[in-house]
């Protein structure tokens, strides 16, 4: 079952996160097991199991992240276990800048104010790279979306540090 067909939405990367959510409640609803609680045994399991698959494909379709590694997959490259380091010195070389800029927050004169700058600073980056993975898939080269994938997984959980270092300030 192809996830974008499921939601009747185009296969791609790009997409209306509000038509999903609304496709996702209509399926949600038509398929809710408690809709087949009078039903025979096989039509309440199938009910439980196409639910099931709805919450996947919506849980793989709303976050860039899933959404684009079923894409690669989609077209055989798998990669959303994969433990392969990524082999771009600037970009590895920016990541250490940002490890020691996170590190040295707690010691600045105004915290709170350096996290919000540095969100903004890393929620730019995630958006270059969600722009590039879109190109990189629509071109189907398909190796440069895999990195730029890796990358945005980088970019994600730095962003989830930072979150944590900011519930750290705020108490």
């Amino acid at each position: 079952m192809n996830y974008f067909e499921l939601f009747n939405l185009e296969v791609g990367y790009d997409l209306d996160v509000k038509q999903l959510a609304a496709h996702y409640r209509q399926l949600q609803r038509a398929f809710h097991p408690d809709q087949y609680a009078s039903g025979s045994e096989s039509e309440r399991l199938l009910a439980v199991k196409k639910s099931a698959q709805i919450n996947d494909a919506f849980s793989t379709l709303k976050s860039p992240v899933s959404r684009a590694e079923y894409l690669l997959s989609l077209a055989g490259i798998d990669i959303s276990h994969e433990t392969k380091t990524i082999q771009d010195p600037e970009f590895l070389m920016q990541q250490m800048e940002y490890r020691e800029h996170l590190e040295d927050i707690l010691q600045m004169s105004d915290p709170l104010s350096a996290i919000i700058d540095f969100e903004k600073t890393l929620a730019d980056e995630a958006n270059q790279l969600q722009q590039a993975i879109s190109q990189q898939l629509s071109q189907t080269d398909y190796d440069s979306a895999a990195n730029s994938v890796r990358k945005l997984k980088f970019m994600i959980k730095l962003n989830n540090e930072l979150e944590r270092l900011e519930d750290q300030v705020a108490n």
